[in-house]
């Protein structure tokens, strides 16, 4: 596979065949973001994409699952994501299903015809980063969307016959704000009804612009006990018996924390995982993740080796 910048994709599209159709991401401007700051967005020529169908189906591949990348691929033009479906299902006629990462406004300006021929079509997991319940913190963080356009596209998803997994970040909405952005995700989510809810608990790259907010004080950042306390808080209200049953995963990478079941049935053992990690971090002083330029694994690189601390 001949890829460009560092591999982004949902936890549980480890096992999926990646294959490449574009570079970067189209919208890139969340505050919060560095993971293609540094790549020129462009979609892949379609020579290149149907050589590496070639490469993996003259090894003899039959993948399950086909993981297109980067950024946002359901944003691109639907014409030219029919292309690259004809392609793989010329190349896997099993049709293997087809997930990608999307955005809210992407979804938004397809029609519904649209969304139901890519389904027809393959494509089944639609990754989208909601990040936060609150609106205002959505706006601070520019990211593309409000709960009212979310609302909207997923109701279009699941009409077409499409699995929406939720990414979310406790921790977004800052300082002293755990218990009402866990409180509004829990509605959202409780209402939305994803498959799967990945929580990349917030930490801080130094090169982004919410760095600066941080610098000149209109960003508060919550520490990771906060962040914890948000997520137990989360976990208390997310799922219910009368719903479909939810998986989570929730990463705190920089105090190594990792919270995994199914909602409602293993609530009280995720609960107390989390009691746990809370009890631990109430013996310390206050950590906030913060991670310099490109750290390898998340390690703690900052040049005297400690914590940053405010």
């Amino acid at each position: 596979m001949n890829y460009e910048g560092q591999i982004c994709r949902a936890p549980m599209e480890r096992s999926s065949y990646m294959l490449p159709v574009m570079v970067g991401c189209s919208y890139n401007q969340c505050k919060f973001c560095n993971l293609f700051r540094h790549l020129k967005y462009r979609e892949l020529p379609m020579e290149q994409i149907e050589a590496d169908l070639k490469r993996v189906y003259g090894a003899g591949g039959k993948p399950k699952t086909i993981f297109l990348g980067d950024g946002n691929a359901f944003d691109m033009k639907t014409e030219r994501l029919y292309e690259i479906l004809d392609l793989i299902e010329h190349y896997f006629p099993e049709r293997a299903a087809v997930n990608m990462d999307a955005t809210v406004t992407g979804i938004l300006r397809k029609s519904d015809e649209e969304l139901e021929t890519l389904f027809e079509k393959g494509v089944r997991h639609l990754y989208l980063g909601i990040e936060s319940g609150l609106d205002d913190v959505l706006a601070f963080m520019k990211k593309d969307h409000n709960l009212e356009q979310a609302y909207t596209a997923i109701d279009r998803l699941h009409k077409a016959g499409l699995i929406f997994d939720a990414h979310i970040m406790t921790g977004v909405a800052g300082k002293g704000r755990s218990t009402e952005n866990a409180e509004a995700l829990a509605e959202f989510l409780n209402h939305t009804q994803p498959a799967h809810v990945v929580n990349f608990s917030m930490f801080l790259h130094k090169e982004v612009p919410l760095y600066k907010d941080v610098e000149n004080g209109s960003y508060q950042p919550a520490d990771e006990l906060e962040s914890l306390q948000e997520e137990r808080h989360l976990l208390e209200l997310l799922g219910t018996e009368q719903m479909p049953a939810i998986r989570y995963e929730g990463f705190h990478d920089y105090i190594e924390v990792r919270t995994r079941g199914m909602l409602p049935a293993d609530r009280e053992k995720m609960l107390a995982g989390l009691d746990r990690a809370i009890a631990e971090q109430e013996k310390e002083e206050p950590v906030y993740s913060l991670v310099y330029g490109e750290c390898p694994n998340l390690e703690k690189c900052d040049e005297s080796g400690s914590v940053w601390t405010i």
